[in-house]
């Protein structure tokens, strides 16, 4: 039997909002993939992964979810040529800004992960090897 990761109830005096782990992870992938200068989520072979929407969204990103915070690893592919400091600051903001709006909840920390930089080659270029 597959265990579901739940946030605890919180109760409004009229019901109950459960948030399931999957959710914030999928506003964490879909905030990390809106930052400008990321190419792909997960390491290096993540980029030939699943053609399947769903899965990709999540793709290289863990969260742990408490009853009233969060925390978030990302793992990326970056452009060659962006500043890496400042796409990992612009990274971390996005996904701050975008969980705590749509969950209510607390987000911790944000640790984010660069496991690979994508030069972008044309069809009939080389990469200059010297």
């Amino acid at each position: 039997m597959s265990e579901q990761n739940l946030t605890p109830p919180t109760d409004s005096g009229r019901g109950i909002t459960l948030i399931e782990d999957v959710v914030v992870s999928k506003i964490a992938g879909l905030a990390a993939r809106e930052v400008s200068g990321v190419h792909a989520l997960g390491g290096s072979g993540a980029r030939m992964g699943s053609g399947f929407r769903e899965a990709i969204a999540q793709q290289g990103v863990h969260v742990e979810v408490g009853e009233r915070q969060a925390a978030v690893d990302v793992a990326i592919v970056a452009e060659y040529g962006v500043a890496i400091h400042d796409l990992a600051e612009a990274i971390r903001s996005n996904i701050i800004t975008a969980v705590e709006r749509m969950t209510g909840l607390q987000v911790t920390e944000v640790n984010v992960t660069v496991h690979d930089v994508h030069l972008d080659l044309g069809p009939d270029e080389e990469p200059d090897v010297r």
